[in-house]
């Protein structure tokens, strides 16, 4: 299977994988729109920081509560 994991990297660089199995990915006005096969879409405000291709990993920068 081609589907991504998406990870959400702390302050201090520690990552937390956040969803599995993400088919599709949109960034929009209120975030990034993740959608999987299992379970409901999430909206995470932040900053796709690297996506690795081979390993099918997003990795995104939470933004800050202001």
């Amino acid at each position: 299977m081609c589907q991504a994991r998406v990870f959400l990297v702390g302050p201090n660089g520690q990552e937390e994988e956040i969803m599995q199995d993400v088919i599709s990915l949109e960034v929009t006005r209120e975030g990034i729109y993740l959608k999987n096969f299992f379970d409901e879409p999430r909206t995470i405000r932040g900053t796709i920081t690297k996506i690795d291709f081979l390993k099918h990993k997003v990795f995104i920068q939470a933004q800050e509560e202001s």
